[in-house]
């Protein structure tokens, strides 16, 4: 049986449920409960100030045994078909189920109620937002994930492809070793930066924090709003990103570029929350949220994931863009290395046709180690 989750009782056994199967999941990190209530609460996501949104449980002799999102993003819908999304375009996300015949009966009904809101096709997974944690994993199970990235057992990948998905696009996640120097050529291309006096690259300024985001996301909107799959952040989103993420941004490894004055890039940096939260199994009381706490302050030998760069359109395909990005990054690692003690990093997403960050990320010898896989389906 399969039903419709439509209150706080249900959200609750929603995230619960996906908790049980992630704790029955090799190397997946449990996340912080609450936290997870909060990404599907209408009340308090800015997500659903755009979007359509309905969860759903299977349940089998009384017991959960799946669960299920299926939701339209208004704001996709506006956007170019050979873009990814465009009008007609549903999703879902949050997938799980116990076995295959649970996962076949999830996706039908997830397709159903697209179908009833008048889809066309479905794309999936996406957990709720492109921004948040897209894409199956399809490579890289042997390893846990880093912050805002998804893990998922191996079996999920026939029982979508087994259902009439087909691949749309790879998203790819980067290794990367930082407790070694960047090959000559890039040290190079660094030096040569620093010498020209219309570029500075700094630190973001935490007690301009709100401005700070602003200049960001402008950039981010910009830079991306050619690439498969983008939605633009709403004002709501970029205020919510803002609140969430003031937290974990240390600012010496968080840089923006500036050209003439005028910031034309950044790089966000994040240490790996996953680290702790591994060892206190995602749980914050009773001594968690000290453990946690204690992390934030100095997260000694952590790994840190780049999830976010941007350079303006303006300069696109030119070679100062891939010189700022080496520029941020060489100074990130810096920080990293000495300050945190940090010995790897995680690259990406980065988009299976983005040549220019896929080129950055061999220059400095970086290695795919994730792959997750974006299917669709015409309904």
């Amino acid at each position: 049986m399969i039903t419709p989750v439509s209150d706080k009782k249900g959200r609750a056994a929603f995230v619960d449920l996906g908790r049980q199967f992630a704790a029955q999941t090799p190397h997946s990190v449990p996340q912080i409960r609450s936290e997870m209530l909060e990404l599907i609460d209408p009340a308090k996501n800015p997500f659903f100030g755009h979007a359509r949104v309905q969860l759903f449980m299977a349940h089998r002799g009384g017991k959960p045994v799946g669960r299920i999102s299926a939701h339209i993003d208004e704001l996709a819908l506006e956007l170019p078909r050979e873009q990814g999304m465009g009008p007609g375009t549903g999703m879902f996300g949050y997938f799980d189920a116990e076995d295959e015949a649970v996962g076949a009966a999830l996706l039908a009904k997830a397709e159903g109620w697209l179908r009833e809101q008048g889809m066309t096709r479905v794309l999936g997974p996406i957990s709720l937002s492109i921004w948040e944690e897209p894409g199956l994993l399809v490579r890289g199970h042997d390893h846990s994930p880093m912050i805002m990235m998804g893990h998922h057992p191996a079996s999920y990948q026939a029982w979508i492809e087994g259902q009439g998905y087909s691949l749309a696009k790879t998203l790819m996640t980067y290794d990367l070793d930082v407790s070694h120097d960047f090959p000559k050529l890039i040290q190079r291309i660094v030096s040569s930066g620093e010498r020209n006096e219309r570029i500075s690259i700094r630190p973001v300024d935490l007690k301009r924090w709100d401005e700070e985001v602003q200049t960001v996301l402008h950039i981010l909107n910009d830079a991306w709003s050619n690439n498969w799959g983008f939605v633009p952040f709403t004002e709501a989103e970029i205020a919510y990103a803002g609140k969430k993420l003031k937290p974990i941004i240390k600012p010496q490894i968080n840089r923006i570029a500036e050209l003439d004055g005028k910031p034309v890039a950044f790089m966000l940096t994040f240490p790996d929350v996953n680290d702790v939260l591994k060892r206190i199994d995602g749980k914050l009381f009773p001594f968690g949220w000290f453990h946690l706490l204690r992390w934030l302050r100095k997260p000694t030998r952590a790994g840190m994931r780049v999830p976010l760069m941007g350079v303006l359109k303006e300069l696109h395909n030119s070679r100062l863009a891939s010189q700022l990005a080496f520029m941020m990054i060489s100074d990130i690692r810096n920080h990293a290395a000495r300050e945190y003690g940090s010995e790897r990093a995680e690259i990406g997403w980065i988009l299976d046709d983005n040549q220019g960050m896929m080129a950055i990320a061999d220059a400095i010898e970086s290695k795919v180690n994730r792959e997750y896989a974006i299917y669709e389906k015409a309904l």
